[in-house]
């Protein structure tokens, strides 16, 4: 019983080549679950394409190969002596400096998304505090939201880097949410700083025809209307078949958003008999309605990020 990813290799080799060639500053970003394909794996392939690798949380730092830069991105609240030294962290206030003592830091930059960070106003003032605990400050680093276009996201950035002290000239700038053609317009635009993107998801999925998403059928039977069934006893509403899929909520396989099965089969959605559990699934099908036979795969409706699949088949 099992989760699978399929990826089509020569497609998705050639979409993340593309991408990589594409842009100048490249910061590849794996963390979380790797995209779908497994972090450890995932900061191996991402060595290959830039010297610094991004991750969301100290705790991801071992996946990083040891001749590669780490760049945390979630602040840290309290010192991390383990972590290696070459290690970069994000402080985005006062109360992160001293967790980020001795160490290279980001100052992060307060975007509209109003998430965690300095107002622009306030940039210089934090710069200044880290300085003076020890830190070496490499860089700004700004977040823009995913709402609205690239442009909208390059002139956000671009106001707020025009806005910064002139204390902070010539800092390199950290961003996201912007293409190869959006960071070569910023470089046109402040040619006194050096310019980094990081990317995630445009980078590892792209065309999402690259991969297919499907969980093995490991017992079907005949079901009478009136009958139980799952964890919960939920009542059958009609005769057909009940198919018992092999993933579950430990794989991150859940209702859909509007309640609806993220199973299908034969172009059809699979009609759940209670949300799925731990490593399994049970669906009903209904007589006149085609059904899979033990053995089959059922194609898996959930985003990559947020699924942790038993294996990756390159296909």
């Amino acid at each position: 019983m099992t989760l699978v990813l399929s990826v089509t290799r020569q497609a998705w080799e050639s979409h993340v080549g593309a991408v990589a060639s594409r842009v100048n500053g490249l910061v590849p970003v794996v963390k979380g679950n790797g995209y779908g394909f497994g972090r450890e794996w995932l900061a191996r392939r991402a060595a290959t394409l830039a010297s610094h690798l991004a991750v969301g949380t100290a705790d991801e730092v071992s996946s990083v190969p040891t001749d590669r830069t780490p760049v945390v991105l979630t602040p840290l609240l309290t010192p991390r002596p383990d972590l290696r030294e070459d290690t970069i962290v994000t402080i985005g206030s006062l109360a992160h400096v001293a967790a980020a003592t001795g160490r290279p830091v980001l100052v992060k930059v307060r975007s509209s998304m109003n998430r965690h960070g300095s107002p622009p106003s306030r940039v210089a003032e934090l710069a200044d505090a880290a300085r003076r605990a020890g830190c070496t400050v490499i860089g700004l680093s700004i977040h823009p939201p995913l709402a609205g276009t690239n442009d909208d996201h390059v002139r956000e950035i671009a106001d707020i880097v025009g806005s910064l002290d002139a204390s902070l000239n010539g800092l390199p700038v950290w961003v996201s949410h912007i293409d190869g053609d959006g960071l070569a317009e910023l470089r046109r635009e402040f040619t006194d700083r050096e310019w980094f993107l990081r990317l995630g998801t445009a980078l590892w999925h792209g065309d999402k025809s690259m991969f297919h998403l499907g969980a093995d059928v490991i017992d079907v039977r005949h079901v009478r209307r009136g009958d139980r069934a799952g964890y919960r006893l939920a009542t059958i509403e009609h005769d057909g078949s009940l198919a018992v899929i092999g993933c579950g909520s430990a794989h991150g396989v859940v209702p859909l958003d509007d309640g609806r099965s993220p199973f299908h089969f034969a172009q059809r959605r699979l009609a759940l008999i209670e949300p799925p559990h731990m490593h399994t699934s049970m669906v009903v099908i209904a007589e006149d309605q085609p059904a899979p036979s033990i053995g089959d795969r059922v194609d898996v409706q959930r985003p990559l990020i947020m699924t942790a699949v038993d294996r990756v088949d390159w296909i």
